[in-house]
């Protein structure tokens, strides 16, 4: 069992019960998943870079992207129907809980200049989007060997119904939010 799924059914279910007033084990929010997403739209181009995002992804997730193509065709971006345009990895259980705890206690501290998470980034339907301009935050990522820096994004699904009930559990998971 995880570190952070433990700490979930012992400490955090109770308080959340509590301060949201629940009378029901199974009503309390709960992270359902977590997806990863990265945009390969400039590093296309080079097959060797495309292998080493593909790469650095496994290494962040712990198992393997699926490769997103393009639908249609958009002269104005410089995209052809069918063409590679990102990685995606969705994270559910066991995983998703040693990354969510790998994320909080290790890669947020190592942001630079880092001053906590936006409470702006809930999309009104009690889930949370956090974006990193590079993947070199990640320690699971060999510096030395990244030739080209990419940005992703996390998104984390909660069973929540609104964004206070996500905060409220986000918070008490370890989340690291700004103070308005």
């Amino acid at each position: 069992m995880s570190r952070l799924f433990k700490l979930y059914k012992e400490k955090i279910v109770p308080q959340l019960k509590q301060e949201l007033e629940i009378d029901n084990d199974l009503a309390v929010p709960r992270v359902e998943k977590v997806t990863i997403n990265v945009g390969v739209g400039s590093i296309v181009k080079n097959k060797k870079n495309i292998d080493n995002a593909i790469d650095n992804v496994k290494r962040i997730s712990g198992q393997a992207p699926v490769k997103t193509y393009s639908r249609q065709a958009i002269s104005g971006f410089g995209v052809k129907e069918n063409q590679l345009v990102g990685l995606k990895v969705t994270l559910r259980g066991t995983k998703m809980y040693d990354f969510l705890d790998r994320l909080i206690s290790i890669t947020l501290p190592r942001v630079r200049d880092f001053r906590g998470l936006s409470i702006k980034s809930f999309d009104g339907q009690g889930n949370y989007n956090i974006g990193f301009k590079e993947q070199i935050v990640f320690s699971e990522v060999r510096t030395d060997e990244v030739e080209e820096v990419h940005g992703l994004e996390i998104c984390i699904t909660t069973s929540a119904k609104d964004d206070q009930a996500a905060r409220a559990l986000l918070k008490l998971l370890g989340f690291p939010f700004k103070e308005k």
